[in-house]
């Protein structure tokens, strides 16, 4: 068969450890074969972001920016431990992917693969639940102070205008621990429109929760902001027959729980960072969990929710061959090829990344999976263990 063509390239970002020796296989077995494959290339392995200072991540991020789809390997962000592991870094380089959110502004979607053998642990759930989490700011953010004596805290602004804006934070008679977090109206607003416009893109209902009657000034302004941008996208909300909710977050988590799924819920960054670990789990694993950071303006950069398993990478620099499971690598593959092949009208490269996906699905659904998956599978279910060579050149041949 001719290969299928591109019209526009993708920007593929390569990343660390065992999900890097993933990516390459991948491509080699399940999709070079098939797509001619066009990629503006960037590495965002860790050595290489530390020759550059780090401006491939930022190079990367704006030629997103240009070209609309992106496709990321998972990366290191290094901590102390990373420093002595990798003696040769200069800095303790910041997390790509927070370079790469603040230049696009995005926010990210979180989204379950799910399968029949695996029923999730609330057994109400029948269809995926996304998480759509705001990634600017709040407690991330947040100013700190540990005081020793009695006193009082107070919360202050001072405008360029030389206006200032004052509140009493508390009077204390002892030792006492402070926190001051903030967001930006932009950050707000831009994270807003892009839950309106994923659910537009993905038909689905978009739930939104905060705890507004306590935080009345600041969750009350996220608030006022969704329903502003709700009265944007009304008409286009009608017309597909899904629709936008508010809730407070306590009354959000006893819904969903009661729930069958099916829906994208908005959270703000402290929250989203929970439940999307919750969700995850509760519906089987992580490694079952694609991403998807959406900007307002239509920008979208794939990748799987899970780290660069460094574990299984020292295994297979020893030469062993791992079980390391690389579903959620394949889905923003196919992720990113499906919305190429949208935005540039080539249905040949959405029919390739959906036969993927299902080849992918089918391969675990007969049995055949990798080990963090053998023991979540339904009761009498027949689940052999492979390892990850073994695991992709199944889906290969399905293919």
């Amino acid at each position: 068969m001719s290969k299928i063509e591109m019209k526009t390239p993708l920007v593929e970002m390569d990343g660390d450890e065992m999900t890097r020796v993933l990516w390459h296989l991948i491509k080699e077995k399940l999709i070079l074969p098939y797509v001619d494959l066009k990629t503006e290339y960037y590495d965002l392995g860790l050595q290489h972001r530390n020759e550059t200072k780090d401006h491939v991540t930022i190079d990367s991020a704006h030629a997103t920016k240009k070209y609309g789809v992106a496709v990321k390997c998972a990366t290191i962000t290094p901590n102390r431990q990373r420093m002595e592991e990798y003696p040769e870094l200069t800095e303790m380089w910041k997390s790509p992917n927070a370079t790469i959110r603040g230049i696009l502004d995005g926010t990210v979607f979180r989204t379950p693969i799910t399968l029949g053998c695996i029923k999730p642990t609330v057994r109400t759930w029948k269809e995926p639940i996304t998480i759509a989490r705001h990634a600017y700011g709040d407690v991330y953010k947040a100013a700190e102070l540990l005081t020793e004596e009695p006193g009082e805290c107070r919360l202050v602004f001072k405008g360029e205008s030389g206006k200032e804006s004052e509140v009493a934070v508390h009077k204390v008679k002892g030792p006492a621990v402070w926190l001051a977090q903030h967001n930006t109206d932009k950050s707000i607003r831009s994270f807003a429109a892009s839950c309106f416009r994923y659910a537009i893109d993905s038909k689905q209902d978009l739930w939104f929760s905060t705890k507004d009657t306590i935080s009345k000034t600041y969750d009350g302004h996220f608030k006022e902001v969704f329903e502003k941008e709700f009265e944007n996208h009304k008409a286009d909300f009608e017309k597909l027959g899904i629709e936008y909710f508010y809730t407070l977050i306590d009354d959000a988590v006893a819904r969903v729980v009661r729930s069958k799924g099916g829906f994208i819920w908005a959270c703000k960054n402290y929250d989203g960072d929970v439940m999307s670990d919750m969700v995850s789990s509760a519906f089987g694993s992580l490694a079952m969990m694609t991403s998807v950071l959406v900007s307002p303006d239509g920008k979208y950069e794939y990748e799987a929710a899970h780290g660069t398993v460094t574990r299984h990478y020292y295994k297979y620099l020893k030469g062993e061959k791992t079980s390391t499971n690389p579903i959620a690598t394949i889905f923003a593959w196919t992720g990113a090829l499906k919305k190429r092949g949208e935005l540039d009208n080539t249905p040949q490269l959405v029919e390739f990344a959906e036969k993927l996906e299902k080849a992918s699905l089918d391969t675990l659904q007969t049995g055949t999976m990798t080990t963090d998956l053998t023991g979540l599978v339904e009761h009498g279910f027949k689940a052999k263990a492979v390892n990850s060579w073994d695991f992709i050149d199944a889906i290969a041949t399905r293919l």
